[in-house]
């Protein structure tokens, strides 16, 4: 949370005391002029231009909730673009602004105080406003990036506070700030921070389809950079800076800072104008730099106020024989004195009062006709008998939905479209006498209830129809038996390759007993890449897996363990100077478990939920233990194994890949790019025979096989939830 914080804490830092500065020389300005009456209508425009920020936040959060997954992804990354747009001028304004802060406002409010009380309320509000629109569309696209609020509002709220504290001290004389240098520095590294945001929105922009590139990947480090671990989350939190980036997200981050930076440091060089020529020596004092304290300071106690510029004059104690400024000068009278005019004294609350309902009320109609708002969740009751009682064709958006069992059994429940079944939101194992919230969003089409009770048959509710939102993502469901046929193609496919390592082993046996150590190293790889690329299979090979395949790991007696053997034990033998004599009991105990494994497949349970699981887990166990070198026993062989792994991986997807194409082609097209990507990165680490370690390769071209297996286990993850089996088919 605390990293998210510091961004919002320094927008919050700078744009509160940027318009604070102005509030304060605001204030500062009328004191000094005696008009301290006037103080009011400058605290009812700030009063407008906080309220006017709030309700934009509001409109901002309330109606980007109704949007569709993709549309808030391309909102949410216009809305960043937009807010770089505005720090960056911000910087640069400031920047350019600083030295002469203090004089432009004067001038802005010896003008307004000449045109009355409406243009000072104008004055402080446009001072304001700018600051309060851009703080809130900086915080909301933040928020956004963090994926969570709380830390950013904390952020946010400590910057302002200290802000207000900053610019109190400035004002009574208690502090001494260098206000050039300070908007010099936050410059800086505000530009810093606006690079990352600005990648940011680059990807929701992908990620809502507005912009290409969604999988060209700059680099992609997930799978060796630990997300969660704290520098990752400081490195995301501050400078939008994740483990994979695409080229697009890159370029923008690295042209906006090198742009910008260079822009703005080279600003930094050219000499200040020279300041205008002064009326007299007491205008020092009173036209003092806004980069110093003077700019915004009270006059002591006892000590009388500066004279103003005869250019920007504000009212004076002592007025000369002329009219005051704000004051028409008066007719002589010609006869008898005519009685002012009656005017009706106008309660001292109500412009504050509009001026904070004005907008909040605007921005509750533009939620409400937006239908941004969410509605009340719906009560539904479900039963073995009865499904969908009380549900009413619902808003689109994103709706929350209240299932209650009022039934006997514990129940499924799908919210489906009943002409293909697909699903928008389910709730398992829905128990009697429960209420749960099932959270689906809602487009246009036709929507039902659909409640399977355990053991029993599924009901059905009626349809309604929804009109006047998007279009929706929904998962068609799937049936075991449509698992059935890739099922029985993988098996055969497992079985033959089992029959082939059957083969491979008894050849081995053959080396040990010919006393053939270089021999049996070649036919040893040859065989264990044979069984790496059965690794669906392996939940299914029960106890022969560890006898197979299993690791010195977790054993009393390490190498020497009686239990460590199978492929790695081997390894360990025929690396570590061991001889055909005491390796080959290891060979014929391992030709004994391939042989009985062979026999026991057909015979042990194969669940065909396990199937589409097998996709993702494959390449989990690569990469947690074959590309970080844990199972190297001496061989080295570890990124031949993962390929081995990837071509099982493969296998897989090909008997499964009608079923994904029917549910989510797209998906299996950055499927098939991702293990292209990966091929070509572990066969260039093939020479030959020979394979590169995994502790011999370059920082580098480790960390893009890390990335590309961590991208490829990314896109096949959701694989396991679209083939997942549903009682709704």
């Amino acid at each position: 949370m605390w990293d998210d914080a510091f961004p919002s804490f320094l927008i919050g830092l700078r744009e509160g005391l940027e318009a604070g500065l102005i509030v304060s020389i605001l204030v500062a300005t009328l004191v000094r002029g005696n008009a301290k009456s006037r103080l009011p209508q400058v605290w009812t425009g700030v009063l407008a231009a906080i309220a006017l920020s709030l309700s934009f936040g509001a409109i901002l959060t309330f109606t980007a909730a109704n949007l569709s997954a993709t549309a808030q992804e391309a909102f949410g990354g216009t809305l960043s673009v937009i807010a770089i747009a505005f720090v960056t001028a911000m910087v640069f304004w400031m920047r350019r602004s600083a030295r002469s802060l203090s004089g432009e406002i004067r001038e802005k409010v010896t003008a307004a105080l000449a045109m009355g009380g409406s243009m000072l309320i104008l004055t402080s509000f446009l001072a304001v406003a700018r600051e309060g629109l851009e703080t809130a569309l900086f915080l909301w696209t933040t928020a956004r990036a963090a994926g969570e609020s709380s830390g950013p509002m904390i952020g946010a709220g400590i910057g302002l506070v200290l802000a207000a504290g900053l610019c109190w001290g400035l004002y009574r004389r208690v502090l001494k700030i260098n206000l050039t240098r300070f908007f010099t520095v936050t410059g800086m590294v505000l530009i810093v921070i606006a690079s990352g945001v600005l990648g940011y929105g680059l990807r929701d922009l992908q990620e809502g389809g507005v912009l290409p590139g969604k999988t060209a990947f700059a680099f992609d480090l997930s799978a060796h950079i630990d997300a969660g671990s704290w520098y990752a989350a400081l490195l995301q939190g501050v400078l939008n800076l994740t483990p994979a980036m695409t080229w697009l997200q890159v370029a923008g981050y690295v042209a906006y800072l090198a742009v910008v930076m260079t822009l703005f440091v080279r600003g930094l060089r050219v000499p200040a104008p020279a300041p205008a020529p002064r009326a007299a020596r007491g205008e020092a004092g009173a036209e003092a730099s806004a980069a110093t304290v003077e700019a915004v300071a009270e006059e002591p106690s006892g000590e009388a106020p500066a004279p103003a510029p005869a250019a920007a004059a504000t009212p004076a104690a002592d007025p000369p024989a002329t009219a005051k400024p704000t004051e028409p000068a008066r007719k002589p009278a010609t006869g008898s004195p005519e009685p002012p005019p009656v005017r009706r004294a106008r309660p001292v609350w109500l412009v504050p009062a509009a001026v904070v309902a004005v907008p909040a009320l605007i921005a509750g109609l533009v939620v409400a006709f937006s239908g941004g708002k969410p509605a009340a969740a719906q009560t539904v009751a479900v039963s073995e008998n009865d499904c969908g009682k009380g549900f009413s064709a619902p808003k689109p958006g994103r709706q929350t939905f209240q299932m209650h069992n009022t039934g006997n059994k514990a129940s499924e429940v799908y919210l489906i479209d009943p002409s293909s079944n697909a699903v928008f939101g389910e709730i398992e194992g829905l128990a009697p006498g429960t209420t749960r919230d099932l959270v689906a969003t809602v487009g246009t089409g036709t929507y039902a209830w659909r409640c399977v009770p355990t053991g029993g048959k599924a009901v059905t509710s009626a349809s309604v129809r929804v009109s006047g939102g998007g279009t929706t993502k929904a998962v068609l469901p799937l049936a075991e038996s449509e698992l059935q046929p890739p099922l029985t193609a993988y098996k055969a496919y497992v079985d033959t390759g089992l029959a082939t390592l059957q083969g491979q082993t008894a050849k081995l046996q053959a080396d040990f007993k010919a006393n053939n150590l270089n021999a049996a190293k070649a036919d040893w790889l040859t065989a264990h890449l044979t069984y790496a690329s059965l690794g669906a299979a392996y939940g299914t090979f029960a106890d022969f897996d560890a006898k197979i395949n299993g690791r010195k790991d977790g054993l009393p007696g390490g190498a020497d363990d009686k239990d460590f053997t199978g492929f790695h034990r081997i390894e360990y033998g025929l690396w570590h100077g061991q001889s055909a004599a005491e390796l080959k009991p290891y060979a014929d105990r391992l030709a004994a478990d391939v042989t009985g494994l062979r026999k026991a497949f057909p015979t042990q349970d194969f669940d065909p939920s396990d199937l589409p699981l097998r996709t993702h887990e494959i390449l989990e166990n690569t990469l947690q233990f074959e590309l970080t070198g844990d199972t190297d026993e001496g061989s080295g062989s570890n990124l031949a194994t993962a390929g081995a792994n990837l071509a099982g991986t493969k296998e897989l997807l090909d008997v499964l890949r009608p079923l994904i194409t029917k549910r989510a082609p797209q998906q299996l097209t950055a499927v098939d790019t991702d293990i292209t990507r990966l091929q070509g990165l572990l066969d260039a680490a093939h020479k030959g025979a020979a394979w590169t370690p995994v502790e011999s390769l370059d920082p580098m071209t480790r960390a893009r096989i890390n990335g590309a297996t961590g991208q490829l286990l990314e896109d096949l993850a959701p694989i396991p939830d679209l083939l997942e089996i549903r009682k709704s088919a």
